[in-house]
């Protein structure tokens, strides 16, 4: 049997950093599994080929929830990272923090350690920021960021007309204060995305005690005496064990830790008894508090100068496509929407609720997943809840390890949501109506003449409403009754099992997810370093349940 010190299962955001950070002792064996496969690919290293990968199913799960009923009955896209990097591999490469009050939240919900001021250091750590380092910036860290290749005319007007409006200008949107305007930073390296594998297993590939597994499913985690003693993997077609020496380490992230937990034994027995599974601990949360951001978004056709559907399409595609093979400049090396701007939904809140972001640039995807540019010159918006108070949950939808798990997110459930949503919208409509931003405009197209009462504006919501793709929660942290994990990211209850990625967040972040995992990998290898638990004798013949 294969024996490792460290099994950390998902080569994602979060996992990448803690294989990275366990392997730096030389007298310790990690072993990290990815079930998806490598992602050398000239789609996944091109930032503007994010919109290739929405649909790909080599490197995306390309899940879908339940009916949702709250939205009348719509089932939702949510794509998934499935390779080398995780979701870093496919998403927008956004850079955001968040604000400094989520975590301090955190930590009053009963998490030592995880005020803003205990998880910045880590972020800094993480991080080589093009801007240098600073009080709240990293400057000699793994992982690339960086400012957008190009910000359009109609974006900087977007930044004005937002300051016009009473929002106050950044120069750094992940450090504080907030409510505020300003522009993104990516993941991306001299031209290229910067995944999380990237940043943290390539260049230590060549570790001797760093083993990394691709196109291998973990089934479960082996369990005895109340501890865990490594996984049951599929690979190759072929089923085998590999025991870990001190601690598993579940790093799939919130959709696939609470599926691999549940298929383990361990979850709310009457859900797992439904699949035939025998209960190993009995732990409700697993799978509970589900969250995420619901967003509306927005388009405006445009004067012919205020867009960029004109340069990605037909002839001018490629020589936009020239330009970046000879230079890894332009709009091919650009992440998702380069403005946002923070704002309160109401006047007597504290922190920012809502996210407005800006875009030159709209498009369709086509029957075959392809990303194609509006043909006519239009720009974009969106409206992010960015603390939604609704909650879901995600359950087994069979035995099978191989079968995806059951979404249920519950959109839209809370009456606070959809009021502080609509609030949102209008506040991006006065945006879009203030100059300098309001010259370029012509026409609203979306949600258009339609969306005015608050009934119309709520219908559209759910009509046409999507995910920000930023699932978490579903293993919270705590110390309450449905608390999965404890604040050291250790499964309450079974000894040597840690689940450390975007589940064990008690609330959602007020921004993308990715830079939070990172930091929570940083964290945690730290938390197990500090831990560390003595190697437990293991042999070929050792009895797992």
């Amino acid at each position: 049997m294969e024996i490792y010190d460290y099994i950390v299962v998902g080569a994602g955001s979060a996992g990448c950093a803690i294989a990275s950070r366990l392997s730096e002792n030389p007298s310790l064996s990690v072993l990290l599994i990815e079930a998806g496969p490598r992602t050398d690919n000239f789609w996944v290293r091109t930032p503007a080929g994010m919109g290739m990968l929405f649909m790909n199913r080599r490197y995306n799960w390309a899940y879908s929830t339940q009916p949702v009923p709250t939205l009348g009955g719509r089932s939702v896209y949510w794509p998934r990272g499935k390779g080398l990097g995780g979701s870093s591999a496919i998403n927008g490469m956004i850079y955001m923090r968040g604000q400094a009050h989520d975590y301090d939240r955190w930590a009053q919900l009963g998490n030592p350690g995880w005020g803003w001021r205990d998880v910045l250091p880590y972020f800094i750590r993480s991080e080589t920021n093009a801007r240098g380092a600073s009080e709240f910036r990293g400057g000699n860290g793994p992982l690339c960021v960086s400012d957008p290749a190009e910000l359009h005319p109609t974006v900087r007007d977007f930044v004005e007309a937002a300051r016009n409006s009473g929002i106050p200008r950044s120069e750094d949107l992940n450090a504080p204060p907030h409510p505020s305007v300003g522009f993104r930073q990516y993941t991306i390296k001299r031209g290229r995305r910067h995944t999380a594998y990237d940043a943290f297993i390539a260049p230590v590939r060549h570790r001797r005690n760093l083993s990394v597994l691709t196109d291998t499913q973990v089934l479960r985690v082996l369990l005895s005496s109340g501890a865990a003693t490594g996984v049951e993997v599929l690979q190759g077609g072929q089923r085998r064990r590999i025991a870990a020496a001190r601690e598993v380490v579940l790093s799939g992230g919130a959709l696939a830790s609470p599926q691999l937990l549940m298929l383990s034994g361990i979850g709310e027995p009457a859900r797992l008894h439904r699949h035939g599974i025998a209960t190993q601990l009995e732990l409700p949360g697993v799978g509970c508090n589900l969250q995420d951001h619901w967003y509306a978004s927005f388009a405006w056709r445009s004067t012919p100068q205020s867009s960029v559907n004109h340069r990605l399409r037909g002839v001018r595609k490629y020589l936009e496509g020239a330009r970046y093979l000879m230079t890894r400049g332009g709009y091919l090396a650009m992440g998702a929407a380069p403005v946002i701007a923070y704002v309160c939904s109401e006047e007597q809140r504290q922190h920012a609720d809502v996210q407005l972001s800006f875009s030159p640039l709209t498009f369709a995807f086509s029957p075959s997943g392809e990303p194609l540019p509006d043909k006519f010159a239009a720009v974009a918006g969106s409206m992010v809840m960015l603390t939604p108070e609704s909650r879901g949950h995600m359950d087994l939808s069979s035995a099978d390890p191989l079968q995806a798990p059951a979404f249920h997110p519950n959109y839209l459930s809370h009456p606070d949501d959809i009021r502080r949503s609509i609030t949102g919208m209008r506040h991006l409509r006065r945006i879009a109506q203030t100059r300098p931003l309001a010259s370029r405009l012509l026409e609203e197209i979306k949600p258009g003449p339609a969306g005015t009462s608050d009934e119309q504006l709520l219908d559209y919501l759910k009509s046409a409403g999507g995910t920000a793709f930023h699932p978490v929660g579903t293993c919270k942290m705590g110390n309450d009754p449905m608390a999965v994990v404890d604040a050291r990211l250790r499964v309450r209850g079974i000894h040597r099992l840690r689940v450390m990625d975007a589940s064990i967040m008690p609330t959602i972040v007020t921004g993308n997810t990715h830079a939070p995992c990172v930091m929570i990998g940083e964290r945690g290898a730290d938390m197990i370093r500090e831990d560390a638990v003595p190697p437990r004798v293991l042999s070929a013949s050792q009895e797992f349940k």
